[in-house]
């Protein structure tokens, strides 16, 4: 009878035993349902030209723009495609550093249509000011967002780095991004003195001209973020083609030139008396900044290199 009684318990406990485990592998199966159902939540993104549906996590992304490749480099995501004018050197080392391996899709005013399609893109995101008259063939393609980046201030841009997130239902790692990097912003802020009245040109110069960034266009409003005045405060263009009348008019007390070649119209100007009186002339604070991470990248980090390159000029080297 004892051996009955023993053999009886020993078979409950091994339906005991069975039991827990389907109640566990029944558990397992309802996290993974919740996590595929999670990963194919389809979300709908606003942008400038409409509403986009988008499934899951885009996992093959085609930037159009040099400020979209920051935006995801700094959501940890690799582009498949980026439009990077056929020269991967256009790509700034910080971003490099982030990014993988990638498909030149042409150049920004004109990228290759064949080509994007060609690596079967689950999301494109584009510029409004390059990209709007194709955006029905992008669309073609696979889901499509148009964002402001050629004509967006700093603050824009921050708007596009949110709207990037949540097309890549990135939403909760963007809010922490854009935490840190805000963090960041009040460090260098904090390193211009509250008395600092100097104003400040960001100028791209090249043989073809002198072109202005005022205060509304993006590094222009970038600087003035953490208390560095433009030196122009309006105009109907951020970005504005001016003489050396107009520069010495303006006359800035410190330059950030942009050089596009070795020549340009400033070669011309050096030996005009005009130009050395302007202010930042005489006063030695004419600064030669990397064009493509001051002029064509637009993202935060981007953002946060330019203002450690303003400050450390403007501060750093007066020490």
């Amino acid at each position: 009878m004892k051996k009955q009684w023993t053999a009886f318990f020993m078979l409950l406990f091994v339906l005991f035993l069975a039991a827990c485990g389907n109640a566990n592998d029944e558990q397992t199966v309802e996290d993974e349902g919740d996590k595929n159902q999670e990963s194919e939540e389809t979300r709908v993104i606003k942008h400038e030209m409409g509403e986009t549906e988008i499934s899951g996590t885009p996992e093959k992304v085609v930037a159009l723009e040099f400020s979209f490749v920051d935006n995801l480099a700094s959501l940890g995501v690799s582009p498949v495609g980026i439009a990077d004018d056929n020269d991967k050197e256009r790509i700034i080392e910080p971003i490099r550093e982030e990014i993988e391996d990638y498909t030149s899709v042409g150049t920004r005013k004109q990228p290759s249509l064949e080509v994007i399609s060609s690596l079967q893109p689950d999301l494109i995101i584009a510029d409004m000011q390059r990209h709007k008259d194709i955006y029905d063939q992008l669309s073609e393609i696979a889901p499509t967002i148009i964002l402001p980046s050629l004509a967006a201030d700093y603050e824009g841009i921050i708007d596009s780095f949110q709207t990037v997130s949540k097309a890549m239902g990135m939403e909760d790692k963007g809010e922490e991004v854009l935490a840190e990097h805000q963090q960041k912003m009040e460090e260098l802020r904090a390193q211009v003195p509250e008395d600092e009245d100097r104003t400040v040109l960001p100028a791209v110069v090249a043989d073809s001209g002198y072109y202005a960034h005022n205060m509304e266009s993006y590094t222009g409003s970038l600087l003035e973020s953490i208390g560095l005045k433009n030196a122009i405060q309006s105009g109907d263009d951020r970005y504005n083609k001016i003489n050396l009348e107009q520069l010495v008019e303006f006359n800035p007390d410190v330059l950030f030139h942009m050089s596009a070649g070795d020549e340009t119209v400033v070669t011309e100007w050096e030996n005009n008396s005009l130009y050395q009186d302007i202010s930042a002339v005489k006063n030695d604070e004419v600064h030669e900044v990397d064009r493509n991470m001051w002029s064509r990248f637009r993202g935060l980090i981007s953002s946060e290199k330019i203002l450690e390159d303003a400050v450390q000029y403007l501060y750093e080297e007066q020490k």
